[in-house]
């Protein structure tokens, strides 16, 4: 009986870290929702979520451990290789009152993840929220580029990922109020490109931005699809 206990104990440690064997790195390219302070590189990039948060309507969050990627790591064994996280941030190079966000796009911001095993991009909020033109053929105005709208620098993204980390497995984590067909750009662009797609669904808010409750939910949603993806 004892011997089967501690068969069955083994068993649950290998099981517990059956994600991340031999030490596996995961990088982050996100927004606001994947910030922390003092936890993202550059050092620069504006975060949502502070070390001394003052304001308890704003969020509940106190700690990185508390994010869904801080939990993410605690709960599959993964090592943090790199947070390249900006808040406020855009896919495109286009962002809010139609400015220039090119020094802050996840196509600027991409080549800079380390050497990762595995790469959970998790955007798109603000492109959608900012309303940024979804194609050169639908923008108010020319663009210098087609990066500057919103599908052709989705597909440039998930195709760049591909090539510039071959040894990397890329996951795209779709927010669940992104609708319409910016939702559709995304499901195409991740089907095209073999990138599996996690929507999340009902995932709790505060001003917008996801709370400890909603941050747990996001993990729990991350942790279940990566198992089976």
């Amino acid at each position: 009986m004892r011997k089967f206990l501690i068969v069955i104990s083994m068993l649950c440690c290998v099981a517990g870290y059956a994600f991340a064997d031999g030490n596996k790195k995961v990088s982050i390219l996100g927004d606001s929702y994947s910030t922390f302070e003092g936890c993202i590189e550059p050092t620069s990039n504006l975060s949502w979520y502070m070390k001394n948060e003052s304001n308890p309507k704003r969020t509940d969050l106190t700690s990185p451990e508390q994010t869904w990627w801080g939990l993410f790591l605690k709960q599959t064994g993964y090592e943090l290789e790199r947070n390249n996280s900006y808040s406020g941030s855009t896919v495109c190079h286009r962002g809010y009152r139609g400015e220039d966000y090119s020094s802050r796009s996840f196509i600027t911001r991409m080549s800079d993840l380390g050497n990762p095993d595995l790469i959970l991009v998790f955007g798109a909020t603000n492109d959608f929220w900012a309303k940024v033109s979804l194609t050169p053929e639908t923008a108010k105005k020319p663009e210098p580029h087609p990066l500057y709208t919103f599908k052709p620098a989705m597909e440039y993204m998930l195709q760049q990922l591909g090539a510039i980390y071959p040894n990397a497995k890329t996951v795209f984590i779709l927010n669940d109020e992104i609708t319409g067909e910016a939702r559709d750009i995304v499901l195409k662009a991740c089907e095209a490109y073999s990138v599996p797609c996690i929507q999340l669904e009902g995932i709790e808010k505060q001003m917008g931005h996801p709370n400890r409750k909603g941050m747990e939910q996001i993990a729990a949603q991350v942790v279940k699809a990566i198992e089976t993806k």
